[in-house]
């Protein structure tokens, strides 16, 4: 059921902040929060209005900017946190506390008891004050927690039947989508509540991960743009934007705006200080790049041979790479008709050995090429290297 029906906590201006180079203004943080609920992205997490003043008067500002997504801020299980962050105006707090046997030694140094006695403490209070606010509860480090520990406490919590959703953190990134799957099946089977899940990427499974959690009953995901955040980062929009459209291409272009993403990502990106990685789902320059003469010659007939994302749904374009001793004469005539050039089959298929014969004795540009189709479609045919044996 999750699978249609699930959330994004966007988490770039909570999560990415902790990124090494992230130092958002609070004039970059209005321009993210702005293009994320553009996006459509349901929920912004914004830091602990307890990190600085900076961070108090900036989550202020933007729980007042009037936008569709729903603000939420992401404290300690602590009544003063609370407090704080019940006066900034917030429609949500997220209230996590870490569970593993390292955190609680070297974190906070409570017994399980201690927790599961502050949690009712601190919970029934912010919801006492105001009735109709988003409460989540999270352990932090769940998947390095004793499991009959971890049960205790989620399920203590939701007997107190004042919290909208319980949270799930592979906060270093050690799960895979199995142990994602038996957690969140046992918590939907168990509790009576919402389900986020947040996971950490350091391992690489971080929206495998995510996928297994909505899977299996969970409702929200956590993400950042460019999967930015602490060490190697979580959940990434556009990777689980990505997700989402080959599991149901209709309904991700109904609820998000797929062609604001590059648009966002280059916003963040420079703000941040880095590249968007070649590899980028979606995004990256090679995203939509095909090399390989058999793969170029199923695109130009069939795109969806070798896309299971189209281009054009994101505002992107394909490229079919031809200047490499990989081509065809498919991807080669294709060029030729962009550029209204007329060129026989023949000449084409001749042309082609010879870009290979090129390719095998220096790295070539589409510009070379170029020049070559216009003297080959002038008459001007050359051959400089010897042939290679077979068909473009």
């Amino acid at each position: 059921m999750s699978l249609d029906r699930y959330f994004i906590i966007d988490s770039t201006l909570r999560e990415g902040e902790q990124f090494v180079n992230a130092q958002f203004t609070r004039e970059q943080k209005v321009r993210v929060a702005r293009g994320l609920d553009e996006f459509g992205v349901e929920y912004l997490e914004l830091t602990s209005p307890m990190a600085s003043p900076g961070s108090l008067a900036d989550l202020k500002m933007i729980a007042r900017l009037g936008l569709n997504a729903r603000i939420l801020t992401h404290i300690r299980c602590h009544k003063e946190d609370a407090k704080v962050a019940l006066e900034t105006g917030v429609d949500g707090i997220d209230v996590v506390i870490g569970t593993s046997s390292k955190l609680r030694q070297f974190s906070h140094g409570k017994t399980i008891d201690e927790v599961i006695e502050l949690a009712a403490e601190v919970l029934p209070w912010v919801r006492s004050q105001v009735p109709g606010i988003e409460l989540r509860f999270s352990t932090e480090d769940s998947f390095r927690s004793e499991e009959a520990e971890l049960l205790r406490v989620y399920l203590a919590v939701d007997r107190l039947g004042v919290v909208n959703r319980l949270g799930i953190a592979d906060t270093v990134g050690i799960a895979t989508p199995t142990q994602v799957a038996r957690l969140v099946g046992t918590l939907r089977r168990l509790t009576r509540c919402d389900i986020e899940f947040h996971g950490h990427n350091d391992s690489g499974c971080a929206i495998a991960n995510a996928f297994a959690a909505l899977e299996n009953g969970a409702t929200h995901i956590d993400t950042t743009v460019l999967g930015i955040g602490e060490r190697n980062g979580i959940t990434s929009l556009g990777g689980l934007a990505a997700r989402m459209y080959t599991y149901d291409r209709a309904a991700t272009q109904a609820r998000y705006r797929l062609t604001h993403l590059r648009t966002l990502e280059l916003m963040v990106a420079e703000m941040v200080g880095v590249d968007v990685p070649f590899n980028n789902y979606i995004t990256g320059f090679s995203a939509f790049t095909h090399k390989a003469g058999i793969h170029a010659k199923a695109i130009l007939n069939a795109p969806e041979t070798y896309e299971a994302l189209d281009p054009h749904d994101f505002g992107l374009s394909r490229y079919i790479s031809i200047a490499h001793r990989l081509t065809g004469w498919n991807a080669v005539r294709a060029r030729a008709d962009q550029l209204s050039l007329s060129l026989s089959e023949l000449q084409v298929k001749a042309l082609t050995q010879h870009i290979k014969a090129l390719a095998d004795e220096r790295a070539l540009t589409l510009d070379d090429v170029d020049s070559l189709l216009r003297n080959w479609a002038n008459g001007h045919e050359t051959v400089e290297s010897p042939l290679p044996a077979g068909v473009g």
